[in-house]
């Protein structure tokens, strides 16, 4: 350990001294633009601190008077890039760029000179004072060799990444010729090496490029613009030698001749033209023509006559404005043609329209005739029609034409054409005639009335006013006059979807109702209207059609589909049902299940009545309210509300369920008798609602047995269980009792008595309740989601026929044909004669069990009829 420290205390010392011999001075380099956190160097070790000295005796930087782009790190004592650097900022032109920096280190007190120099990279392009420079010099005037001082560029870098060497673009007319000043920087002159020509090019384009010396090197640009002076060097030239000109005998004064054009390849006042016509052979040519002197347009001053002169010579001159002025001539030759001054003339001879819409091809419109007074070929005319089609011309004899259907005409495509019969005659140049027709077309009825959908939606409310409006239909026929004039009808053979079997039988004994009981549909405008107030209990959807018939002969007509949407209404109250069966709780305390019933039977002023045993617990159910709404959704979801007593009573009732249990444990203080008013409401807007009293007999333990076991032989009979409604008093226990048991025995006997008798009646029964009717025998069977006891209006005829709609059991024989013979297993094809003991002996079971519905298996499922018996629709 001593040996250790003694050799750390002599290299502390040696560093010390070396220190001393150094001057107390770092030296560090840098390149500008390092990035941040970049090590210059190990300051702690160069100053000869041990590892973590420098962070105990806070080494740190001192930069007076400037920004510090350096700083030390304390754990490891390096010195590092803080912030950019960068050197022309720093030091501009001067080189070497020399930061000097203090360190102070304490414990004990030392400062150390510290300095960093900065060294320069080529981050500066080339910059010229300006983008682009623009030059004018005189063509042919400015000799080659002509000297033309440029502005150099600038660097901001220093040494070799300073030196700039130009260039310039290649160009056969201008180089580059760079000069050394005294300071030593370079100028560049441009120089002409070749005579300018600004009817060649009137502008030239030249780069400057500058590039310096570093690595990679960069470059910067200027533009020079040479705009070329113009001289008075070109004469007008005419772009035609010999303008040669015919001209009609007929033409009148004031007519062009032509127009003459010198172009002047100079520019300004040395390429403004005048004209003149300086010779004329003959010389009467004076008098026939005249020329503009700014324009060149040449005009017919006299008349022309080919019997007396055919051609006309002149000369013109085109004369510029320079000085000194230079001039240009050209040759005018104008040729007098003699002229066919007869134009054809058309004749309408006889015309039949309109043309009906249905005319065979063939068919003659009109009768045209067609002269020229001219001879010759300046007589002979040729005729055609315009447009080309659906019409043509047929020459009869000479002179003559008739115009013919070429093509079948479509009214509603075009009614009306505007053809034209035009002539030509054989002269030059020739002349044309022509006669404008009017050819009208008549309507016929090809054209069925079109509705714009094929289905509409329409939903309308229930409970409407008789006469709302649901909907406005629409057919197009595009016929004219009767043949477009539409009238709507119902067709009566719709279908409606409904719980009441609305458009279709049901188990209600509706019978089927046509469409047009329900809806009417205004016949000119097509607006759909309702006869009666619609129930959406009884119909939901109707569907039917609307047909669009036109006044044409014969009549077209066209059909749309309408599918009505019925809305329910919260119309209908909360319907409380007969009472059910109840049953024992398994503590021994009975709870009757029960209902008010509509007609008020078996109870006393429409009450119910339940027993509970004293000391019943709390949460003991002893009744249930049951009820049905015949709305749906929202407006059918009931809840139950205890009404009175209000307040803590022994009682309450679940809020959906309608169970009525104990809130706490009945005792003797709560009396022998407990009086409930039940309200039920559902969740329609507004709300309706259906009230119940029930009436809760507190007994004895005992004696609520054997009124629960009364209770629950009862239930096998509703006239029974109505009589068992009379009040139990707590001293006729036992003769109640007797009572109940009897009425129990009875009901069940007459229960296996009835069974009997229907078996024995659906096994011996004629066969005269199959109809007699072509086809096969054919057993429909329905079947229902969820309990028929619960509500009608959920029942759907699931196994249907091509008639009308039912929901109980029937037997028919459709009008099919008889279907090909297939074999076919015994356990799938029962005899008519099983089929119809199954349904005898199953129509038993549900009496015994209304709440699950029975369809046999051969029913396909319960949706629809197995083969060979024909299927119906399934709505």
């Amino acid at each position: 350990m001593g040996e250790r420290c003694c050799a750390a205390v002599v290299r502390v010392l040696v560093l010390q001294a070396a220190w001393a011999l150094s001057g107390g001075q770092v030296r560090y380099s840098v390149p500008e633009e390092a990035k941040a956190g970049t090590v210059v160097g190990r300051l702690a070790q160069d100053l000869g601190l041990e590892a973590g000295e420098a962070e105990a005796r806070r080494l740190r930087l001192v930069a007076p008077g400037r920004r510090a782009s350096v700083e030390v790190s304390g754990a490891s004592g390096a010195l590092l890039v803080s912030s950019r650097l960068d050197r022309e900022e720093l030091c501009g032109k001067s080189a070497p760029c020399a930061l000097r920096l203090e360190v102070l280190l304490e414990r004990p007190l030392r400062v150390f000179h510290v300095q960093l120099e900065v060294t320069d990279i080529n981050d500066n392009a080339p910059v010229f004072p300006a983008a682009r420079r623009n030059l004018s010099i005189a063509e042919l005037t400015t000799p080659p060799g002509s000297r033309f001082p440029l502005e150099g560029a600038s660097d901001a870098d220093i040494g070799a990444n300073a030196q700039l060497t130009y260039t310039l673009t290649p160009s056969e007319h201008f180089s580059l010729d760079l000069q050394k000043s005294n300071d030593g920087n370079i100028e560049p002159e441009l120089v002409l090496t070749k005579s300018l020509d600004r009817e060649t090019i009137p502008v030239h384009r030249l780069v400057l490029t500058a590039t310096d010396g570093g690595r990679p090197s960069l470059t910067g640009t200027m533009e020079l613009v040479i705009s070329v002076l113009d001289t008075n060097d070109n004469a007008p030239q005419f772009n035609q030698s010999v303008y040669k000109v015919q001209l009609l005998e007929s033409a009148g004064v004031g007519t062009v001749v032509t127009s003459v054009n010198a172009t002047d390849a100079d520019e300004g006042i040395n390429s403004e033209v005048t004209y003149a016509v300086t010779n004329f052979i003959p010389p009467s040519g004076k008098d026939v023509i005249s020329i503009n002197p700014n324009t060149g347009e040449i005009l017919l001053t006299g008349s022309l006559d080919f019997e007396e002169v055919k051609v006309f010579n002149f000369r013109i001159e085109a004369r510029d404005k320079g000085t000194p002025p230079l001039t240009g001539h050209c040759k005018l030759v104008l040729e007098v043609v003699d002229v066919n001054d007869n134009a054809p003339e058309v004749w309408v001879t006889s015309l039949s329209v309109p043309v009906p819409e249905d005319a065979s091809l063939g068919t003659v419109v009109a009768l045209l005739s067609v002269s020229d007074r001219d001879s010759g070929e300046n007589g002979r005319v040729r005729c055609w029609v315009w447009p080309a089609s659906p019409f043509g011309l047929e020459a009869t004899f000479a002179g003559s034409y008739s115009l013919v259907l070429r093509e079948a005409l479509d009214r509603e495509r075009v009614s009306e054409y505007e053809v034209e019969v035009r002539a030509e005659d054989g002269g030059t140049p020739a002349l044309r005639a022509s006669r404008g027709l009017r050819v009208p077309v008549s309507d016929v009825n090809d054209n069925a009335p079109s509705f714009a959908q094929a289905v509409y939606t329409v939903l309308a409310r229930e409970n409407n006013a008789a006469g709302a409006e649901l909907a406005r239909l629409w057919a197009r026929d595009p016929d004219e006059a009767a043949n477009g004039r539409v009238s709507y009808s119902v067709w009566d053979g719709g279908v409606g979807v409904g719980g009441g079997g609305a458009a279709g039988s049901s188990s209600g004994g509706v019978g089927w109702r046509p469409a047009s009981s329900y809806v009417s549909v205004d016949a000119e405008s097509g607006r759909l209207w309702a006869l009666q107030p619609l129930d959406y209990e009884e119909l939901q959807v109707l569907q039917f059609e609307v047909r669009a018939v036109d006044a044409g002969e014969p009549p077209l007509s066209g059909n749309a589909t309408v599918q009505l949407f019925v809305l329910d209404e919260n119309d209908n109250a909360p319907a409380l049902l007969p009472p059910a069966g109840s049953a024992a709780e398994a503590g021994g305390v009975a709870a009757a299940e029960s209902a008010l019933s509509l007609s008020g039977a078996g109870s006393e002023s429409g009450t119910l009545w339940a027993w509970a045993a004293w000391g019943a617990p709390a949460g003991q159910v002893v009744a249930k309210i049951r009820a049905v709404d015949a709305d749906s959704g929202y407006n059918a979801w009931l809840r139950y509300e205890l009404w009175e007593p209000r307040g803590k009573g022994p009682f309450r009732v679940g809020l959906y369920s309608g169970e009525v249990s104990t809130a706490r444990a009945l005792d003797e203080a709560d009396g022998p008798r407990q009086r409930l008013l039940i309200v039920v409401r559902d969740h329609g807007e507004p709300a309706r609602s259906a009230t119940a009293t029930l009436s809760v007999s507190l007994l004895e333990a005992a004696e609520a047995a054997l009124a629960a076991g009364s209770s629950s032989s009862s239930s096998l009979s509703a006239v029974s269980r109505s009589a068992a409604g009379v009040e139990l008093g707590a001293g006729a226990a036992s003769a109640a009792t007797n009572v109940w048991l009897v009425v129990a025995i009875c009901a069940v006997s007459s229960l296996f008595l009835l069974a009997v008798v229907l078996y024995g009646a659906s096994r011996w029964a004629p066969r005269a309740a199959v109809l007699s009717a072509p086809g096969p025998t054919t057993l429909v069977c329905a079947s229902e989601v969820g309990s028929w006891s619960y509500s009608q209006r959920h029942s759907r005829s699931l196994c249907v026929a091509d008639g009308a709609a039912k929901s109980d059991l029937m037997v028919f024989s459709p009008n099919f044909p008889p279907p090909p013979p297939a074999p076919a297993a015994k356990d799938t094809q029962p005899e008519p004669s099983a089929l119809l003991d199954t349904v005898s002996a199953n129509t038993l079971l549900w009496s015994l069990s209304p709440t699950q519905p029975f369809c046999p298996s051969w029913c396909a499922g319960s949706a629809g009829i197995r083969a060979p018996f024909p299927r119906g629709r399934e709505r």
